[in-house]
């Protein structure tokens, strides 16, 4: 008996043993996987949860945690500065990529977030303006933390439809994929690489960009089911890229139209999808020799496209995020055979939400106007040429948000830089349209007034880089000359999906408190036990951690 009970004894000593090192081995994922879904306002991913599939989006809510309340931080919503902000857990006025691209103070010269001409795409045009290399980037990201943490074993990948959707992710020391809309391939910089690797060479020796040629768009549902959303065809609503306004969307059968049309559709996101999972194959990720944890950040541009030619109230857009739910289903099924259901974490968030059409808005009875930036410049520099009798324009450039004033005609007129500022402030403010504009002064001194856009503002303002005066527009008002398009301090702009997934980590259910994608940054470095990100200022959203 007493020989029984010690073997009772040892086995139960070799079983704490073994679920201790299975605890300690799941103590960080294999796989961290950020999706960023360009252009996806909250309100969409709630609006159609009853037509989604099992396995995507409903995965994500019902095993996930989520915030109802999940927002961007800046006032400046715009793709480039709400990527950076995913991996920095920062904001423009840290990570210096203030807009999509803007005008020098100085020299008026135009200016691409992720643009570096002593990099080239590999194997493709390069245009003066694209986007090679992450050098204006001022910060580290997640990626870059994990680097360092690991001595360089982690790898790092990411994939877009955009440079800057996948360059931002990629941070300093990662590696980055973009679309190529001539060649239907994605290709990497000189920035990380001389050469591709031969698993991509392989990928793509098949032609796999070809297997959509031709091929059509349709509903994807019953027409009974997009009741909620507008129809195409309304006078506010674009061509897509030849297709047409309405379903269904025929592709071209072949040639360059035809790359530069896929990523516009729902067969862009899923190239996207295809080709990450074959980085993840080709890079081991996941599977790390060394045991580090792996990155892959994933940024689906099609939304984003749709929306701004159609507006989020469209049955374009609303049959578009039914798509992207059945192929987010397939990826995660994905990661469950080859990582394991209980190895890998996924964040998803998006860049931006996006505004209603404002023709849709005052059909709905809600205020929305199309203002013009050459009228308005035109009207500012006149009543700025009649207060201080000079000739020539004060107000040189509007690089959205802000307007920059031309410092050489103030000085070579002996005018003082803060009454220029305080006259084109007062008119703006008059300007039908326009909400709110703060001047270079104030912004300097940190002497916003006391109200909801001081901190967003603030927080989207670069002393170096920024013009000199911020101007925010009434809420459903633009400029440009999409259907839609968002970039300002308002909910339906900041307002986006905050999502996290992991079965050994993530504790499921919907968050009534209030998160920032900021914040994920910080909460990604505490479950991978890292550094935080050198310019971080968001929280660990420790009511989601089991």
């Amino acid at each position: 008996m007493k020989l029984h009970h010690a073997f009772l004894r040892f086995l139960a000593i070799v079983a704490g043993l073994l679920l201790s090192l299975t605890i300690h081995a799941q103590e960080k994922p294999a796989l961290v996987v950020v999706i960023v879904i360009d252009g996806l306002p909250q309100e969409q991913v709630l609006k159609y949860r009853d037509q989604y599939g099992p396995g995507g989006f409903l995965r994500l809510l019902n095993e996930g945690a989520w915030y109802g309340d999940g927002h961007h931080g800046h006032a400046v919503t715009l793709t480039a500065p709400g990527h950076a902000t995913v991996l920095t857990g920062t904001y423009p006025y840290r990570t210096g990529i203030i807009a999509n691209e803007w005008n020098d103070r100085w020299t008026l010269e135009q200016v691409y977030n992720t643009g570096d001409v002593a990099h080239t795409y590999i194997g493709e045009e390069t245009k003066k303006l694209d986007g090679t290399s992450p050098k204006r980037l001022r910060v580290s990201t997640v990626g870059d933390e994990l680097k360092y943490a690991t001595g360089g074993a982690a790898k790092v990948v990411t994939v877009s439809g955009k440079d800057r959707g996948a360059i931002l992710l990629a941070g300093h020391r990662g590696t980055a994929y973009m679309y190529m809309g001539k060649s239907g391939r994605f290709a990497s910089t000189t920035y990380y690489m001389k050469a591709h690797p031969q698993w991509h060479d392989k990928y793509y020796a098949a032609r796999p960009q070809d297997q959509w040629a031709g091929k059509t768009w349709p509903l994807l549902l019953d027409e009974s089911a997009y009741a909620r959303s507008m129809p195409e065809g309304q006078p506010w609503q674009r061509n897509l890229m030849g297709m047409g306004t309405k379903f269904p969307f025929q592709l071209q059968a072949d040639g360059p139209g035809y790359y530069a049309a896929l990523i516009r559709t729902p067969y862009g996101d899923e190239a996207t999808l295809d080709f990450a999972r074959a980085a993840m194959e080709g890079e081991s990720l996941g599977r790390n020799p060394s045991g580090a944890t792996d990155l892959l950040g994933i940024s689906l541009s099609t939304h984003d496209y749709i929306n701004h030619g159609f507006g989020p109230e469209s049955r374009v857009s609303h049959d578009h995020l039914l798509r992207v739910d059945r192929l987010l289903a397939g990826f995660f099924s994905h990661l469950d055979q080859r990582i394991g259901a209980g190895k890998y974490v996924v964040a998803l968030t998006a860049d931006h939400g996006f505004m209603n059409a404002p023709e849709y808005s005052k059909a709905s009875g809600v205020p929305g106007e199309r203002l013009n930036s050459a009228t308005l410049m035109s009207e500012l520099n006149a009543a700025l040429a009649k207060r201080f009798k000079v000739q020539g324009n004060l107000a040189a450039k509007f690089s959205y948000p802000t307007i920059i004033l031309d410092q050489s005609l103030i000085a070579k007129t002996a005018l003082e830089n803060a009454e220029v500022e305080r006259a084109a402030q007062s008119f703006l403010q008059a300007y039908p349209g326009i909400a709110a504009v703060y001047t270079r002064t104030q912004l300097e001194a940190g002497m916003l007034p006391e109200n909801a856009f001081k901190v967003p503002v603030t927080r989207a303002w670069n002393k170096d880089l920024s013009g000199d005066l911020y101007v925010i527009f009434q809420p459903g008002n633009m400029m440009g000359s999409n259907t839609a398009t968002h970039g300002s301090p308002w909910a339906y702009d900041t307002h986006v999906p905050l999502m996290l997934y992991g079965k050994s980590w993530i504790k499921p259910g919907k968050r009534a408190e209030r998160a920032l994608v900021a914040d994920i940054a910080p909460t990604l470095s505490w479950l991978l036990e890292i550094r935080l990100p050198n310019g971080s200022e968001g929280r660990v959203l420790t009511e989601s951690l089991k």
